[in-house]
């Protein structure tokens, strides 16, 4: 009886830290600066202010909340769509650099934290 109790107990605590943890680890900061200076982000977007392209924290005010807001940057990174600039002008979207889905994923929570 006291080793199933101890079982429970031990599972309940296993449960409630489970739920405890946030539903994404915050993003890898570094890496994701890494990334985007090698694929050249940072000639178009800047954290805190309009470039070429909008800031991280304006693409982040349009996605951030929605759940499929980290899907539609990974697939705005890997498809090159067409984007309207700051100038209105339009051009595609420069592909970033990578296959790792880790790494995409990565980098959209970077933005998304902005």
């Amino acid at each position: 009886m006291f080793k199933s109790s101890l079982t429970l107990a031990s599972a309940s605590a296993v449960l409630a830290l489970a739920f405890m943890s946030p539903a994404h680890a915050a993003p890898d900061e570094e890496a994701a600066k890494t990334l985007m200076k090698a694929n050249d982000c940072t000639k178009c977007h800047a954290v805190d202010k309009t470039k070429k392209g909008p800031s991280l924290k304006k693409i982040a005010e349009k996605y951030k909340g929605k759940a499929d807001g980290q899907e539609k940057l990974v697939t705005n990174f890997t498809t090159g769509p067409m984007v309207k600039l700051a100038d209105g002008t339009e051009e595609k979207h420069k592909v970033v650099d990578t296959k790792d889905v880790k790494e995409l994923k990565n980098l959209a929570s970077y933005i998304l934290a902005q």
